[in-house]
């Protein structure tokens, strides 16, 4: 069952993380002011400092969703397939991971339910279940995430062969510093008129520009990562090209960023997150900034600054 989503996904992987429930609730309150309506979040989400237990994003957001009544106008997103014990895609961790989400959202269904990632196991017995959770009401669409191109059209083939509700929506790791989409999964997304929905669209925070050559490192759980992209030439090539794209709209480079992910081939819907109320206004900002051809060509090509050297 395809699903309709709007231009813009927010990352619910820093609720319960980098933000408590307030700061998250404040996040959520803003984008939804801001016409962002779509929330991504996961069982794992954030399992690394909960003794492994995740669910903290889900049950805020659920929170959330009860406390503003949001749920008629808000898209819910959540995967399972990574949460420890919860780590593969056999149907009864499929079954029981998805029962436990709904119960942290307080929700009967899910919008858009994803395999977080492929274990290499039985794609039709996954697939099956999947199915049986789109005909029971559980959810409204079935999506996959850190898929091969490979293990992708298998997923697509398999469930034409067998009837199944197909999946809709790809999720996989794509920026303007990582674009490794475009010669592995971009092709099978476009032959299974897949929306694209890619994660780490700001790089781990790299793309908002925060992070300068010669600067001190920010303070973030995510600095290391960010900042790393420094040491290869493209990274200070594309932070260039991104601030003088951003200086003729006045806007910010994370906007900019975003705006050229979301106009690639099969991209429907970029994922990025914000920890704080201030981090919200460049994302809404993406959303109506179109940039030329001009602008496109400039920041693809810096991108692809010594890649090849």
């Amino acid at each position: 069952m395809a699903i309709e989503l709007p231009s813009l996904s927010l990352g619910g992987n820093v609720f319960g993380w980098t933000a408590d429930e307030a700061q998250s609730f404040a996040v959520l309150d803003a984008a939804r002011d801001a016409g962002i309506h779509f929330v991504d979040t996961a069982d794992v989400y954030a399992a690394w400092i909960n003794g492994g237990k995740g669910g903290q994003s889900e049950t805020i957001l659920g929170r959330w969703i009860a406390d503003r009544g949001a749920r008629d106008e808000t898209i819910v997103a959540t995967k399972v397939g990574m949460r420890p014990g919860f780590d593969d895609l056999r149907p009864g961790t499929l079954k029981a991971g998805l029962d436990e989400s709904l119960g942290r959202l307080q929700l009967d269904t899910v919008d858009l339910f994803y395999a977080h990632k492929d274990d290499g196991g039985d794609l039709v017995e996954t697939l099956a279940t999947f199915d049986g959770f789109v005909k029971e009401g559980k959810i409204r669409a079935i999506g996959l995430s850190n898929f091969s191109a490979e293990r992708l059209r298998e997923a697509l083939d398999v469930a034409e062969r067998e009837g199944f509700a197909k999946p809709s929506v790809l999720q996989p790791k794509y920026s303007l510093v990582e674009r490794d989409y475009e010669t592995d999964e971009q092709e099978v997304a476009a032959y299974g008129q897949l929306a694209v929905v890619p994660y780490y669209a700001l790089a781990s925070g790299f793309l908002t520009g925060k992070y300068r050559p010669g600067g001190a490192d920010t303070e973030s759980a995510r600095a290391g990562s960010a900042s790393a992209y420094l040491g290869e030439p493209r990274g200070p090539a594309v932070l260039e090209a991104l601030d003088a794209v951003a200086e003729a709209h006045e806007v910010e480079v994370a906007s900019v960023a975003l705006a050229w992910l979301r106009a690639q081939p099969t991209v429907v819907a970029p994922l990025a997150s914000a920890r704080t109320v201030e981090q919200v206004a460049p994302l809404a900002a993406s959303l109506t900034l179109e940039l030329t051809p001009d602008e496109l060509a400039s920041l693809t090509a810096a991108s692809e600054t010594g890649v090849n050297a």
